[in-house]
């Protein structure tokens, strides 16, 4: 499929998943410690928590800071789709393309839960003026790496109750292609550049061998006359010599 519609349905590949596991999750798991699943020991679980800010659990500290975000995020998703394309057009590295295509699924993948849940799912917060554009998000994903409260001696955090975000699907999309990026930020904006040479030198060496086949048949062609001209020189030379 050459076409950048295969990034959109990448991405569309990925709300899907991850709007499957928080209908799962929903339906299937008790929020908080009491439905807490433990995956691999004590230290991957699954924990249903309803977050109503961005991802990690992180909030805005304002009065309408949820209808901020959600309006941020139906902005960004728009921003998103329209670079993707861009950036298929201008034939940048195809992984860039993947990882743009993944940060554009998980940015929808939160936003379908901002603005639809607080209605579908009744999950919208107590004092939310409407439940439209007041869902929250449904995550999932804990690694237990730390919980407890922070030695004292850490600034700015020391003393208060630590505990390691907890994320879903769409958080881990966004993520890792976030990270991707700019782990191959090099590769992946720089190659259009040389692929840009590589097509010039390729155009221009096509151009050359066509100047010099024309110019190789031009002189075949004026040799050929020329020869034929020499031979009928010839001839006229030796008829000349025997009417003699």
């Amino acid at each position: 499929m050459k076409s950048v519609l295969k990034y959109f349905a990448f991405s569309l590949l990925l709300i899907i998943i991850d709007q499957c596991i928080k209908l799962w999750v929903h339906n299937n798991m008790l929020p908080g410690y009491s439905g807490q699943i433990n995956v691999v020991g004590d230290f991957i679980k699954l924990h249903y928590v309803l977050n109503r800010g961005m991802a990690f659990g992180l909030e805005i500290p304002l009065a309408n800071g949820k209808v901020f975000l959600t309006g941020f995020r139906l902005i960004a998703m728009v921003m998103i789709g329209i670079y993707l394309n861009y950036l298929y057009q201008k034939k940048f590295h195809e992984g860039l393309l993947w990882c743009v295509a993944a940060i554009l699924g998980g940015a929808i993948g939160n936003l379908i839960d901002s603005i639809f849940y607080g209605v579908a799912l009744g999950n919208a917060p107590f004092d939310a003026p409407s439940p439209w554009f007041h869902g929250q998000v449904i995550d999932m994903f804990f690694f237990d790496i730390y919980e407890g409260v922070l030695p004292t001696w850490i600034p700015f955090l020391g003393g208060t109750w630590y505990s390691t975000p907890i994320f879903n699907f769409a958080d881990a999309c966004i993520f890792c292609g976030v990270v991707t990026i700019l782990i191959f930020q090099y590769r992946f904006f720089k190659e259009p550049e040389t692929e840009q040479l590589d097509e010039n030198i390729i155009a221009d060496t096509i151009e050359e061998k066509t100047e010099i086949e024309t110019d190789i048949t031009e002189n075949k062609a004026e040799i050929d006359v020329n020869t034929v001209e020499n031979i009928d020189n010839q001839s006229n030379i030796n008829q000349h010599d025997k009417e003699n």
